[in-house]
């Protein structure tokens, strides 16, 4: 694996930032000390990150989760593949298998097989669950062993645009996803009554999960536009990534049952009804669709920025000094982050959909090491 090494830049114009949210319920996820003392943090723009191409040829992936091997497990949106990369080397790189092609999936706009989730209790049970799309909804679906694609929780709004996508186990052990508000009003993200624009919280069986704001609902947030990242930090913190339109795209804290405003807010707002984003950048320079957390460095994967804008955070979640970008232009549009069990970051493009400009090589997943041993920060 041919490895490259560049340096942070601080990026300073355009974004804004908010105050962090409450701690929230759960214990925090197993996430790698750095191996080396990191360095003071904030305006750091001299950090040095290894970069190195785990696997080439891929077709928009989209999610991207960890196995208790080392493997991660990876989807592809538009041909609703799911691949196993690593923990096995190749000459190139990781060894990527199929393991499964999804029928169900009807793969249009920027709907297909989205996001990815491996169960808690994988090593006995050898379950996925995934985020994907029908011809009249979005659906999270569980995959046990080969057994066939089992729907437990439909009706999520479906559209061209605004499908959402995100999936992942919180450390409470639920499983939460991130829904697209699924229309050009905005009209769902306000509605109680829809999934659409929210932030769902369900059971490993598609049921509302004990302690939701609502009972026997499984809405956790609304007033989303469209999720496509979530993650926790080590203090139990629960992070969202946003793409707005037309000012912002946020970087939220997420807490229960607060509304996050959409379409009634975008970015900042001074109305208190709405709990506003911890980051906020433009939509044209940034467009955030994953987002991952080691130690207190949070990553967010920019479509439309084509980079990676890296954020350092206190213990109680407020932003050190300027947030810094990474990679900018040089992999195109990138979409999924995720932390990797060794303490480095896995980032996955997306150049090979209609808005991309692919290469030769794309799609790829790269795997970015900060010079202080792991991205993190004590």
């Amino acid at each position: 694996m041919a490895a490259s090494s560049v340096a942070l830049l601080a990026l300073t114009a355009g974004c804004s930032f908010g105050p962090p949210g409450p701690d929230q319920a759960g214990s925090p996820p197993n996430l790698p000390r750095p191996s080396a003392a990191p360095t003071a943090g904030g305006d750091d723009a001299s950090r040095e990150v290894a970069i190195s191409v785990l696997a080439k040829n891929l077709e928009v992936p989209w999610g991207l989760a960890f196995l208790p091997d080392g493997g991660a497990v990876v989807t592809e949106r538009d041909t609703a593949r799911i691949l196993k990369v690593g923990p096995e080397s190749t000459a190139g790189g990781l060894e990527v298998t199929e393991l499964r092609r999804l029928n169900e999936v009807r793969a249009a706009g920027d709907g297909g097989l989205l996001g990815i989730a491996v169960s808690p209790a994988y090593a006995t049970d050898k379950t996925l669950f995934v985020y994907y799309s029908t011809d009249q909804d979005n659906r999270i679906g569980k995959l046990a062993g080969d057994g066939k694609l089992e729907p437990i929780l439909t009706g999520i709004p479906r559209s061209p645009e605004l499908n959402g996508g995100a999936l992942a186990f919180g450390p409470d052990g639920f499983l939460y996803a991130g829904t697209g508000d699924g229309t050009a009003e905005g009209t769902q993200a306000q509605d109680p009554k829809s999934l659409g624009g929210k932030i769902l919280r369900i059971t490993t069986a598609g049921r509302p999960a004990p302690g939701n704001p609502v009972k026997n609902s499984p809405v956790w947030t609304s007033g989303h536009r469209n999720v496509q990242g979530l993650t926790w930090d080590k203090t139990k913190r629960m992070y969202a990534t946003e793409r707005g339109q037309p000012i912002s795209a946020e970087l939220n804290v997420v807490v229960k049952g607060k509304n996050y405003g959409w379409p009634k807010a975008d970015g900042k707002s001074t109305d208190a009804k709405f709990t506003g984003p911890l980051a906020a950048w433009p939509t044209e320079t940034s467009s955030c669709a994953g987002v991952a957390v080691l130690e207190t460095t949070i990553a967010t994967a920019c479509l439309l920025g084509q980079r990676l804008t890296i954020l350092d955070v206190t213990g109680n979640g407020t932003v050190l000094g300027s947030p810094q970008e990474l990679l900018a232009g040089e992999f195109g549009r990138l979409r999924a982050v995720v932390a990797a069990p060794d303490g480095s970051f896995w980032v996955g493009t997306s150049n090979q959909e209609d808005a991309g400009r692919p290469g030769p090589e794309d799609d790829r997943l790269l795997r970015l090491v900060f010079s202080d041993g792991g991205a993190g920060r004590s």
